[in-house]
């Protein structure tokens, strides 16, 4: 009988194999290709060379590897255990004694392996290729398009240039009747040139000669004081400019001079980061409660003789100020209403600025609280997601073995349907922990738990027969 489980062990796993290969690499073919139909305007018409596109796709195939591996568990565990069920060999095997459980083991074992391979990934590689990534998308991005003259369009691309051509002969690279005006900048006068015809003839990669032929330019020389702008007409048969495409080439940067993000840190560089923040909101706190603004004294704002009692005009056009019965009793302290006065007005002044250095301390804490929440996010969520291969299959194989079909159009459809919830659950509850109002562990673990126990439950039930109906048939 054990070399029988072995067996059966075994061809579960077989069957887990191909499905899941085959999974695996089409979702992988489909996230590539939303890639490249999301960036595909950054790409292309800037002579970027073929290696580099090569290189960003390789460092963003990282991230997919992480999405694609659980999509790919369920969906393989779905057919598995669906065709195990649906050829009647559960029947046999409980006929015999056996207990389901011991079929889901092994796969349960090769899900735990695999989640621990994808948090290893996660932490230490997938960060490293965000990095190279996102430090390859700016480099890109800050890239001009290439040298690209169309007829009748104005082109300034090239800095301190506008070009206008009215035909252009693909094959000889002849331009005719062109128009350009020369920008006064990098020691460069203010020029408008006109010619007939024109030739492009490349001197490299950062380089490219303009050959002009019959035309004429305006040079309009910068005037000294006081004296009139001089415009300088020359004809010409052929004329030769030196234009720099040095701003149009590709320079790559160094990743690690740029900085990183919460996606571009392993969770270490993480912990650091956070345990630095807590300090700081420490800090913060122990100023509010030092602070000693709220209490005035004789030396705030300058204002140090304000607890001095003003003098008291007596004389027969001006009555001496009688104090005011206040609701504040430190108020009724003075006899005079002046004193009073002042001693209300700089209290209320010094509340107002405790209260405005209060806010800010609050806005500080309040700010570090939503870096160190989405710090936290980004650490669960490099297990979460890789966990969720061992959640599929906790969910996946007794869901499979009560449909009894293991056609992959049916596995599809289940895994649609739990992987939508799966990814709306993980995306919001990642919003709502970066807003505050969950903690990152619940943000990120809740519908792992809940298919966790679903899962649990299920898998009892196989085994057991135990059911929630007949507990509470028992209660009642």
């Amino acid at each position: 009988m054990f070399k029988l489980i072995n067996k059966l062990q075994i061809d579960l796993l077989k069957r887990h194999l191909y499905p899941f290969l085959f999974c695996f690499f089409t979702l992988m073919f489909l996230l590539l290709m939303q890639f490249l139909i999301l960036h595909i305007d950054n790409l292309i018409g800037k002579d970027i060379p073929i290696q580099v596109i090569a290189e960003l796709i390789v460092t963003n195939l990282a991230y997919m590897v992480v999405l694609a591996a659980p999509m790919a568990v369920l969906v393989a565990t779905l057919m598995a255990y669906g065709k195990f069920s649906e050829l009647n060999e559960l029947t046999a095997l409980r006929s015999s004694g056996i207990n389901p459980m011991k079929i889901i083991r092994p796969v349960l074992v090769t899900s735990l392996l695999l989640f621990l391979g994808l948090a290893w990934f996660s932490n230490n590689v997938l960060p490293e290729a965000n990095q190279k990534a996102r430090s390859l998308f700016i480099d890109i991005r800050v890239k001009k398009p290439g040298f690209e003259l169309k007829p009748n369009i104005f082109y300034d691309g090239i800095e301190g240039y506008t070009f206008l051509v009215e035909h252009i002969d693909g094959e000889t690279d002849s331009l005719y009747n062109i128009t350009l005006f020369q920008k006064p900048e990098n020691n460069k006068e203010r020029a408008y040139i006109i010619a007939d015809k024109g030739l492009l003839v490349s001197k490299g990669s950062q380089a490219l000669n303009l050959h002009l032929l019959n035309g004429y330019s305006l040079k309009f020389s910068t005037p000294e004081r006081g004296r009139n702008e001089v415009i300088e007409r020359n004809a010409f048969k052929k004329h030769i400019m030196t234009l720099d495409l040095s701003d149009l080439s590709f320079m790559r940067s160094n990743p690690e001079d740029r900085n990183r993000s919460d996606r571009t840190m392993s969770s270490k560089a993480m912990f650091v980061v956070v345990d630095s923040l807590y300090q700081e909101i420490n800090t913060q706190v122990r100023l509010a409660a030092s602070d000693s603004s709220l209490y005035p004294n004789r030396v705030s704002a300058g204002r140090g003789s304000f607890f001095v009692q003003e003098p008291v005009l007596t004389n027969d056009k001006h009555e001496p100020a009688k104090p005011i019965k206040s609701d504040y009793l430190i108020a009724n302290n003075f006899d005079n209403a002046k004193t009073q006065q002042s001693l209300l007005g700089e209290s209320l002044r010094q509340l107002t600025e405790y209260k405005n250095q209060f806010e800010s301390i609050h806005s500080n804490i309040e700010w570090r609280e939503r870096r160190i929440a989405r710090y936290l996010v980004e650490i669960h969520k490099k297990l979460s997601i890789p966990f969720a291969c061992v959640v599929f299959i906790l969910f996946g194989a007794p869901v499979g073995i009560m449909t009894k079909r293991g056609n992959f159009g049916f596995a599809a459809l289940i895994s649609t349907v739990v992987l939508t919830f799966y990814w709306v659950s993980l995306i919001q509850g990642e919003k709502l922990a970066d807003r505050l109002y969950v903690s990152p562990f619940v943000g990120m673990w809740t519908f792992n738990i809940v298919l966790s126990i679903a899962g649990v439950y299920l898998i009892i039930h196989l085994a057991t027969g135990f059911s929630i109906k007949e507990l509470f048939r028992k209660s009642d």
